[in-house]
């Protein structure tokens, strides 16, 4: 039985776990908390870096030896004193040079820690990056490395997780304590993430239809392993009467990572117009009257989104919020081809701030 369980609850594997078990869930811890993949989780980057760090010690039989027998609070004194049943330690008179402290900081309970080791003849002994930790152990054991990236002056959009989630939904916020309290049992493989990016498109363009072309960068590996960036033009087509919120999913375009490539999905958004609202498969225009208009009569030329003029000659009132309606001449329905929805004309009255007694006595008498 080995005195604590911390570091393997970290990686979310069972103390009597082996070498392989341990690489898988380190792999598994990883990924979840990379802080690449968790921008708007500030807790990530060090739940990231005690899975590293947990792992480089987990992975050394040694220092697993020492630690599955004398826990943390042996290494934090650093050998100075034995553990309560220092009799049958071996390393009661101090650990071997080559682990001679071990340090959590903030204390043996409480808090996220770091890790520190430090010799017996005073020399510091670090843990390697834990960017490094990950790069390395997935170049060895396959899957990806760093998730970082630029794109001189075209966004990369893998870069970024923000609104992206594994496949089929975003799960929920992770526990605080860092470990996936899944059932032990065989190991899944990962889920590919997807990344989900914006795409603003005009009325217009929603209207016509388009083809969009779309520069990404990816990072993938080369046949020596070495981490590449490559570019790629998607054309993302838009089919006339597509409605905000529509997704375009491209699979398999993205950064390489564990489990395969990244999917892709466009999110379509309606940018705001200045003559047309649109609402669901209609189109509506406001025409504003004064009020004397509005009770005597007008005239107006509205155009329509796609050019058709109409005239329109109303000789009053006109009632406040009314409307009418054109049908067929609104957004195309994108599930019935050949059909449109209505091209909605509404009617404000703008009436005066501030009227005269004068005037008020002959509104009077008329109305």
């Amino acid at each position: 039985m080995v005195k604590e369980t911390k570091l393997y609850d970290i990686i979310n594997v069972k103390p009597e776990a082996t070498q392989d078990e341990i690489k898988k869930g380190y792999r598994k811890a990883a990924l979840k908390w990379h802080p690449d993949k968790n921008k708007d989780n500030p807790d990530a980057a060090e739940k990231f870096k005690e899975a590293s760090q947990a792992y480089e010690i987990l992975s050394d039989p040694e220092k697993r030896k020492i630690y599955d027998q004398y826990g943390l609070e042996f290494l934090l004194r650093g050998g100075g004193a034995p553990p309560p049943d220092g009799g049958s330690n071996p390393f009661a008179g101090g650990v071997p040079p080559e682990f001679g402290g071990f340090n959590f900081e903030g204390g043996p309970s409480g808090g996220s820690r770091t890790f520190h080791f430090s010799t017996g003849n005073g020399g510091a002994f670090n843990f390697n990056n834990p960017e490094d930790i990950f790069t390395e152990f997935m170049r060895s054991h396959g899957g990806a490395g760093g998730m970082h990236g630029d794109a001189e002056g075209v966004p990369n959009i893998f870069s970024s997780f923000s609104g992206g989630g594994p496949r089929g939904g975003r799960s929920s916020r992770m526990r605080s304590s860092g470990f996936d309290p899944e059932p032990r049992g065989r190991e899944s493989t990962p889920e590919i993430t997807t990344v989900e990016r914006a795409l603003p498109l005009s009325l217009e363009e929603l209207f016509s239809g388009v083809t969009k072309k779309m520069k990404i960068k990816r990072k993938t590996y080369d046949e020596s392993g070495k981490r590449v960036q490559t570019d790629q033009i998607l054309e993302v087509p838009i089919k006339p009467g597509l409605k905000k919120g529509s997704k375009i999913k491209f699979n398999g375009v993205g950064d390489q990572v564990e489990g395969g490539r990244q999917d892709l999905h466009f999110i379509v958004e309606e940018k705001e117009h200045i003559l047309f609202k649109r609402e669901d498969n209609d189109i509506v225009h406001t025409v504003t009257l004064d009020l004397k208009e509005a009770l005597t009569g007008w005239k107006r030329t509205v155009t329509t989104i796609d050019g058709r003029q109409l005239n329109l000659d109303k000789g009053g009132p006109t009632q406040p919020n009314s409307e009418e309606r054109f049908p067929g001449l609104g957004m195309p329905i994108s599930k019935k081809p050949g059909h449109r929805g209505d091209f909605v004309i509404r009617y404000k009255i703008n009436f005066p701030t501030s009227l005269t007694a004068a005037q008020k006595q002959k509104l009077k008498e008329i109305l």
